[in-house]
């Protein structure tokens, strides 16, 4: 393969995990705004006493819902969430390691290539 060819191959690489990547982001963007949804249900909750009633919206509906059970539903979810949360953290990482990687091939491929061209006869 030409150095122009595996130039191209490598940057098309590199163009793909920048692509997923800015995906991995996006993910967490939106985990994070949902935690920081429920983090605002859990604040409300606290506040409550034990007889105030919660209600859950089901399609055009609201059902009552028993407190300890609503409470418990948004302390799984908020689990669930910083899992995933950590979890994309894991995968950005290692993204950005490969990306990083990639990148260095790029410019040394790059700066090869200057190199012959510099060095041939004209």
């Amino acid at each position: 393969m030409d150095a122009q060819k595996q130039l191209q191959a490598l940057s098309d690489e590199f163009q793909q995990l920048q692509t997923e990547l800015e995906g991995l982001v996006d993910a967490r963007q939106k985990l994070e705004s949902q935690q920081q949804e429920n983090q605002g249900v859990q604040s409300e909750f606290a506040q409550l006493d034990d007889e105030s009633s919660v209600y859950k919206l089901v399609g055009p509906v609201l059902l009552k819902q028993d407190k300890n059970e609503a409470v418990m539903a948004v302390n799984g979810r908020l689990e669930f969430i910083e899992k995933e949360i950590k979890r994309i953290e894991g995968q950005i990482e290692e993204v950005e390691e490969k990306s990083e990687k990639k990148r260095s091939e790029v410019m040394q491929l790059q700066s090869q290539a200057q190199q012959q061209a510099a060095s041939a006869p004209a």
